[in-house]
């Protein structure tokens, strides 16, 4: 199964094996520059390839993966405005997938949209990324949600295996800070210019008060998902234990990004697990849902639907 060979890597995640076409993602860009009029469209054509051949062509890690096991994501770029210096303005969802072990369902990991993907870009720019130096802000951005991927990719198959991605990308966030870039690019990377930039985000992720959820998150794919397969009320069981962990997360800092992106993510498979579960287990899940996530209750009510 491609997901139990996945296993097989974790386990040399740290022995640096060097192997050709290794790299991890599967990557799918597109940039929609509709809504600029009059521009250069063979420009955006270009930026969609430089990030994609960027993206799908850099080893990331030392990790081995095979082609068929290669992680399957996007990145959607929405362009609203370039200005007469060339910053171009523009929206980015990002979205993940992992298999489920013993099934043809993939379950979707990252799903989220950052508003404050500004960025200097000519046509043709190379995109470098150096460890020890701070290349561009697009370089910057495109490498954090490659590491940010791949480490909620590891945390799902081990417990905290994707601590050192998310170091990277707590790397590239804290390079930002000091970075000779445009005030509209800063603004994904202000340490308290927003609770939900990607600074707050790799800050969550990186903070020890999150540590249970990370652990969750591991519960959640490889102890519940993963053995759904062979014993549906085993794996529901276990998602459902856990569960309590997103209002601990969220009580701790009440202002955290990563919880809202977990439901972002989990909120439509929450309602099917759910929907099958005996009335107690609706009833747990959906006074929990009250506390972590009620602007979606209306959806979670739906699992009522199903007796």
């Amino acid at each position: 199964m491609k997901s139990s060979v996945r296993y097989t890597a974790l386990g040399v995640l740290l022995l640096c094996l060097c192997t050709a076409n290794a790299q991890e993602l599967r990557c799918t860009v597109n940039v929609n520059a509709d809504k600029v009029e009059g521009s250069n469209k063979e420009m955006f054509k270009t930026l969609q390839q430089t990030i994609t051949d960027y993206v799908n062509t850099t080893r990331w890690t030392d990790m081995v993966f095979t082609e068929q096991e290669r992680i399957e994501c996007s990145m959607m770029f929405i362009v609203n405005a370039v200005t007469p210096e060339g910053i171009i303005d523009a929206s980015l969802q990002i979205q993940s997938r992992r298999p489920v072990y013993g099934t043809s369902y993939t379950t979707t990991l990252v799903n989220m949209k950052d508003d404050d993907c500004a960025f200097a870009y000519q046509e043709y720019d190379r995109m470098e990324y150096l460890p020890t130096q701070f290349t561009s802000n697009l370089a910057a951005i495109i490498t954090y949600y490659c590491y940010l991927i791949i480490g909620y990719d590891l945390d799902s198959y081990s417990k905290l295996g994707g601590t050192l991605c998310f170091q990277r990308c707590e790397q590239i966030a804290s390079s930002a800070q000091t970075a000779s870039i445009s005030t509209a690019e800063q603004n994904g990377w202000k340490a308290f210019g927003s609770s939900h930039n990607r600074h707050a985000l790799i800050n969550n992720l990186m903070d020890e008060a999150f540590k249970n959820y990370r652990t969750y998150f591991y519960q959640y794919h490889r102890l519940g998902l993963d053995v759904m397969s062979t014993n549906v009320t085993n794996g529901r069981a276990t998602i459902s234990e856990g569960l309590p962990v997103l209002k601990e997360a969220k009580q701790a800092r009440p202002n955290s990004f990563v919880v809202n992106t977990f439901m972002d993510a989990k909120n439509d498979e929450l309602v099917n697990l759910y929907s099958k579960a005996s009335d107690s287990e609706k009833t747990a899940f959906l006074t929990l849902m009250e506390s972590v996530d009620p602007t979606r209750m209306t959806q979670y009510e739906k699992i009522k639907e199903n007796n």
